[in-house]
């Protein structure tokens, strides 16, 4: 019994007419063969966007950082005592406390955020102008009987790392009020509790899914075209 060797180069090129070149009856489409490569500018384009997602999306998990470390802090709250003696050293950054006092009228600033029917006020401790309170006013509560609460239970933390629902806050009420508030001063967001604060943790997760999948998905379009 005889047996005959195929060599590997007869079986990778596809069968040629006489005159060299590829036909219909051979069984390869001469048009898949004049087809143009990939377009490379379209390639291009596809990657800057995914690198610009990745990028923004890297940015937006970052600025929630410190929402996210007050949502995954301990839920039992720390008793400062009375805002205008209110000692930093006793409760820490970033952290769940009770306190009471009162807080200054003159300088209390109205605002509201979309999409809620409550508005809400951030006026400073009496006496005070390096530490400020954030309350919730229900929704028909806001006029000029409204009176403010003496006691308090929610975050405190630094003005300039209190979050993304209050950025460009601390300028809005330094101009409305005229006053310069102190690049270290505090803030204590009232009815903000670190359960209340998982939101930040969902969405920080979420912008961090879309920055893997987009270095993921750039990464394999890379390796597709080399």
């Amino acid at each position: 019994m005889s047996t005959d060797l195929i060599r590997p180069d007869a079986v990778s090129q596809p069968p040629r007419g006489i005159d060299g070149r590829v036909s219909p009856e051979d069984g390869v489409d001469p048009e898949l063969l004049a087809l143009p490569p990939p377009p490379r500018a379209q390639l291009r384009l596809t990657v800057t966007l995914l690198v610009l997602v990745s990028l923004a999306a890297s940015s937006m998990a970052h600025s929630l950082r410190d929402d996210v470390a007050y949502a995954l802090a301990p839920a039992t709250d720390i008793d400062v005592g009375d805002l205008y003696s209110f000692d930093s050293a006793r409760a820490g950054d970033n952290r769940c406390i009770r306190a009471h006092g009162a807080l200054g009228g003159a300088l209390a600033v109205r605002f509201e955020r979309p999409f809620e029917a409550d508005t809400y006020r951030i006026s400073p401790v009496m006496g005070r102008r390096d530490l400020w309170v954030e309350v919730r006013v229900p929704s028909g509560e806001e006029g000029a009987r409204y009176v403010p609460p003496r006691s308090f239970r929610g975050r405190l933390v630094r003005w300039s790392k209190s979050g993304l629902r209050h950025r460009g806050l601390e300028r809005a009420v330094a101009a409305l009020t005229k006053q310069t508030i102190p690049p270290d001063a505090w803030l204590v967001v009232d009815g903000e509790s670190p359960r209340a604060a998982r939101w930040a943790l969902a969405l920080a997760l979420m912008f961090a899914g879309f920055a893997v999948w987009s270095v993921a998905t750039t990464v394999r379009l890379l390796r597709r075209v080399s």
